[in-house]
């Protein structure tokens, strides 16, 4: 039997600018800053945490690579309902796309973050939450 991969995928996002990031997620999505390197005021790396999701924020390269800002993917958060997440949202960030009903039987919206990453808020059309699969 294979092993178990754990619980959570934790996602490190480079960005170009720290204090311009933050304010984006503290103020405008409403994280709480959890963690911090070297010092809180002037991290180059930081948790960022609303309820069951964290996400880290970094602007100095990992290990030699990331040059910089780049993620042609998307992040998929699952919150009890996204219709509200989308009415606390509206008016503070431009949506992507949404909220819309997808073929594949998914309520979403997409937002993008100063650096362009992508952060898609889903559920199961008719409100039925997903668990992190389709």
């Amino acid at each position: 039997m294979p092993a178990n991969f754990g619980h959570r995928v934790l996602p490190c996002l480079l960005v170009s600018d720290m204090r311009r990031s933050l304010a984006f997620y503290l103020d405008t999505l409403r994280f709480v800053q959890t963690g911090y390197y070297p010092i809180e005021s002037e991290p180059v790396r930081t948790e960022v945490r609303r309820d069951d999701v964290a996400i880290i924020l970094y602007t100095e390269t990992v290990r030699g690579h990331d040059q910089s800002p780049m993620f042609t993917g998307a992040l998929y958060l699952f919150p009890d309902a996204i219709d509200k997440v989308a009415d606390e949202l509206r008016g503070k960030v431009p949506f992507a796309w949404g909220p819309e009903d997808t073929e594949f039987g998914i309520r979403e919206f997409a937002i993008r973050d100063p650096d362009g990453h992508t952060l898609v808020f889903a559920e199961r059309s008719g409100g039925q939450t997903l668990n992190g699969t389709t």
